[in-house]
């Protein structure tokens, strides 16, 4: 009976240890999605599996105590804003249904001291009216896909004074809203499923159209890739600038010109023009984490930033749109550098570092390698990762990680293994054009969390050994580091090209 009841104990036991390694990686999961609400759920079963298995929970208490802080204050701001947002469509109520015209604030909302006139809706159009002429360089705009949801954001850089956050209300789009930010006029529109989105610009008005068909037969729709383009090419937007020119002068004469575009996400954008395509580059460590040190006390940071300083200008010669998580010596958590490329909608993200080793071995090894993330199937590629690891995640025990790692996105690591390869195969070719003694030591796999929350395919390249005496001088050279950008950027090319 003795030995029954030990038996059920220790069982009982390491499921709870099962269940707690599972909060963990839960709890992972939502931090890396930024859902406040679910990261504060996931803790609270951390924090609570944690008490039973008799852990030090004071740690992730403390972390809860700051979310719900953070939580309080976003709810409060949501509150007061959903009072505004109840108050102006009460007022949107109030006015009579004419023509299935409406204005979005009010009947009195003609605001003649500010760059926008007045905002209204007809039927699946909204209609910016401005008090003097406009051209396509007031207005930015971008479509992206978050979460499954399709957002189309409209920046007019003029203030409207009787615009707050409100809701528009457009036949089959789920949420079309407009608000007044640091003195530029934001409309956006959300969608579950891919609308067809276009806008007219007129001297003095800008003509939003708003279209989604029936949901229910546009499923495939969720699987389009987060892809932005221009619909018509020069000959078809000067046929169409030239048919609505005429037609608008027949109207009114002294209208002279209309310009007319169309923003839809497609699956054919012309990725091999670099103009579209999004490139993040990560200088490893910085600040006071100077990475590895080599000889004569040459530091890994210096070099990661330098290769990463001479990538960017490369990129930006080719036409390329560049962004740096750090372009001077800070430093900035392992789990925020992926944060601007997704915010960016990027379609690389490339985290550059500089290898060592032990003394015993410091003088035997060097070479270039390239890592993508998956789940690390060699010592190697382990004892790699550990070092760039060292900073994140440290309460992770090796089954938690693994765990983890294991439910990836299988297609996006595919893709980040051709992509380490083309790269690889560029360092090498524009290295040895100098250095016939450059090492190859490999593409490889490995659980490398700066990696984890990029929702683009992405790796860590190892430019050298800064150990190495030899190597470590190289490092430091700045023709090296030209050697180095210039491979890593061929290799960006050469992935494009096979994969338009």
């Amino acid at each position: 009976m003795l030995i029954l009841f030990i038996f059920l104990n220790l069982c009982f036991a390491t499921s709870l240890e099962e269940q707690y390694r599972d909060a963990k990686i839960e709890f992972l999961k939502s931090s890396l999605k930024k859902d406040d609400n679910q990261k504060v759920s996931d803790l609270k079963k951390v924090i609570d599996l944690g008490k039973k298995l008799n852990k030090d929970t004071t740690p992730d208490e403390a972390k809860l105590k700051i979310l719900e802080s953070r939580q309080e204050k976003s709810q409060k701001y949501i509150e007061k804003n959903e009072l505004k947002i109840k108050k102006a469509e009460v007022i949107n109520k109030k006015e009579p249904y004419i023509e299935n015209n409406k204005d979005i604030s009010s009947n009195q909302s003609i605001d003649t001291q500010n760059l926008i006139k007045q905002i209204t809706q007809i039927e699946n159009k909204i209609v910016v009216k401005f008090n003097k002429n406009i051209d396509k360089s007031y207005l930015t705009h971008k479509g992206i896909k978050r979460d499954g949801i399709y957002e189309y954001t409209f920046e007019i850089n003029g203030k409207y004074k009787y615009t707050n956050p409100t809701k528009i209300s457009i036949e089959n789009i789920d949420k079309v809203s407009a608000l007044d930010l640091n003195n530029k006029t934001i409309i956006r529109i959300e969608n579950a499923f891919k609308p067809k989105i276009s806008f007219m610009i007129k001297p003095d008005e800008l003509i939003i159209m708003a279209e989604s068909d029936n949901p229910s037969s546009k499923q495939e729709v969720a699987k389009n890739q987060n892809t932005i383009e221009k619909k018509n090419s020069k000959k078809e937007e000067q046929k169409v600038q030239n048919n609505l020119e005429k037609n608008e002068q027949k109207s009114n004469p002294k209208e002279k010109s209309v310009i007319e575009d169309e923003v839809i996400f497609s699956d054919n954008n012309n990725k091999s023009n670099p103009k579209n395509r999004i490139i993040v580059i990560d200088a490893g460590h910085g600040g006071d984490d100077v990475g590895a040190v080599g000889p004569n006390k040459r530091y890994e940071k210096v070099v990661n930033l330098e290769v990463t300083k001479y990538l960017y200008k490369i990129l930006k010669q080719r036409g390329y749109n560049v962004y740096l998580t750090r372009s001077n010596d800070k430093f900035i958590k392992v789990m925020d550098r992926t944060i601007l490329a997704n915010d960016k909608n990027a379609d690389l993200f490339i985290s550059i570092h500089t290898n060592a080793m032990p003394k015993e071995k410091a003088n035997s090894t060097s070479g270039i390698e390239t890592f993508f993330l998956s789940p690390a199937r060699s010592e190697r590629a382990k004892r790699v990762a550990a070092l760039e690891n060292k900073d994140d995640i440290r309460e992770m025990n090796e089954s938690s990680k693994s765990a983890f790692l294991e439910s990836l996105n299988r297609p996006r690591i595919t893709a980040s293994h051709k992509f380490a390869i083309d790269v690889q195969a560029g360092l090498l070719q524009s290295t040895r054009t100098k250095y016939k003694d450059v090492k190859d030591t490999g593409v490889k796999e490995g659980p490398f969390w700066v990696l984890v929350g990029a929702q683009m395919p992405s790796i860590l390249i190892e430019l050298g050994f800064i150990s190495h005496p030899e190597e470590s001088r190289r490092l430091y050279e700045k023709s090296y580091q030209q050697l180095l950008a210039n491979g890593i950027a061929n290799g960006i090319d050469s992935y494009f090209s096979k994969n338009p």
